[in-house]
């Protein structure tokens, strides 16, 4: 990996996830949207997406993914809390405060929260990552929490790639999930209107902007990369390739765009690479729909969960982009507790449990999200799944949102 031996004890150590309770099967709503299933399925790669119900939202997502991954020990040893994402509930206040408050973290802790569209999460990572490796908090650890949801785009074309979910990262000098090489990432930024959230309302951009906008981070991320690493065979130095996930069909683009800088294949060859050594991290993504910059940690999961052929020792690269834009190319190493650590988060079983919404749900519940986002007063209605509050909330000592009063959010257990 390296030979600076304190660089290479720095990565993740567990991880959490959070999924959500509620679901929309997108191939169902491409037949009654009169859209071919076929295009969901097969180029966009998607099945399924989660969505929140009115006492969820990013906070408590957040919260959910990581508190039943954290010891008392945990606990004590974090003195970093960083927050990412793009949907945040206030203008000025860090979500992370909460996090804190709610996980139960002692007072000496820095914390805050990172923006950078599907990038942000990366970047906190990297932040985490170099306070750990610099030494100045010897034993100490760092929590990141990548958290976000979709605004309302009923009949739109971005309807098929929308999502919610949360994943946590505990970092420490023990990555038993994770080893992190800080030495050879390789980044790029060029500002680019390609995605974007112009107000609280809104989610919107260019698909084309867009798509050349991921491949040319992707490009200049590995350019640089490789000035680090130098010459390498693609396909030996790596077994496996995990990449930004703003829906699964992205990722074979990013693949083919990579392979180039191994050999010439047709499309057919580079599909049967994508299989092998792409397609079992999308497990998840492909159910949870888009999830922003938690998207390459949800393929973490699913390479680990998936495939049988992981093992400790195996290096992987890791491609985050963030629209505006900004990426990054890095390496990593699977841990000796890979296994055992995303097991312990049963993702698939979160994923099963999920309540499928009807159409009329569905549409119901984002048009009542997006009326309700500036309000300054209000109470979430239970109503909205019928029942669905009663059955998989109350006294399950889940975080919800309980309200606003006065522009003052309100927070408790169920």
């Amino acid at each position: 990996m390296t030979t600076n031996p304190r660089l290479s004890q720095v990565g993740i150590e567990k991880i959490g996830a959070y999924a959500g309770t509620l679901a929309v099967d997108l191939l169902d709503l491409a037949r009654r949207r009169d859209h071919d299933p076929k295009d969901i399925s097969q180029n966009l790669l998607v099945t399924s997406r989660s969505i929140n119900p009115l006492w969820e939202d990013p906070v408590t997502m957040a919260i959910n993914a990581a508190k039943g991954m954290l010891t008392d020990a945990d606990r004590e040893a974090v003195e970093l809390v960083i927050v990412a994402t793009e949907s945040s509930v206030d203008q000025s206040k860090a979500m992370s405060t909460y996090a804190h408050r709610f996980l139960g973290l002692k007072p000496n802790c820095r914390n805050y929260e990172a923006k950078h569209a599907c990038y942000g999460a990366t970047s906190a990572v990297m932040m985490a990552a170099h306070w750990l490796a610099s030494g100045v908090a010897p034993g100490r650890k760092a929590l990141v929490i990548a958290t976000d949801q979709s605004r309302e785009s009923l009949n739109e074309h971005y309807e098929y790639v929308m999502g919610a979910g949360a994943v946590a990262l505990l970092l420490s000098e023990e990555p038993r999930l994770l080893q992190l090489d800080l030495t050879r990432n390789g980044y790029f930024t060029c500002e680019a209107m390609d995605t974007f959230r112009p107000t609280s309302r809104v989610e919107t951009g260019n698909n084309e902007v867009s798509l050349f906008s991921y491949l040319d981070a992707l490009e200049g991320a590995y350019q640089h990369f490789l000035s680090k690493a130098g010459p390498i065979d693609l396909d030996a130095f790596f077994q496996w390739h995990l990449y930004h996930v703003p829906f699964g069909g992205m990722a074979f683009q990013a693949h083919r765009t990579a392979l180039r800088h191994w050999r010439s294949l047709k499309k057919s060859e580079a599909y049967a690479h994508f299989s092998r050594k792409v397609l079992p991290s999308l497990r998840y993504n492909m159910q949870l729909g888009g999830t922003y910059s938690a998207s390459t940690f949800f393929a973490l999961l699913g390479l680990v969960d998936s495939c049988p052929d992981v093992k400790p020792g195996d290096r992987v690269s890791l491609f985050s982009y963030g629209s505006g834009s900004g990426g990054e190319f890095y390496p990593g190493v699977i841990g000796p507790d890979a296994r055992a650590a995303c097991a312990a988060v049963k993702l698939q079983a979160q994923l099963d449990a999920r309540r499928v919404l009807t159409l009329e749900e569905y549409e119901t519940l984002e048009r009542e999200r997006q009326r309700l986002i500036d309000c300054g007063d209000y109470v979430p209605t239970h109503d909205v799944p019928a029942g669905h509050y009663a059955e998989r909330y109350a006294g399950r000592g889940a975080l919800v949102f309980q309200g606003i009063k006065n522009h003052f959010r309100e927070y408790g257990w169920s």
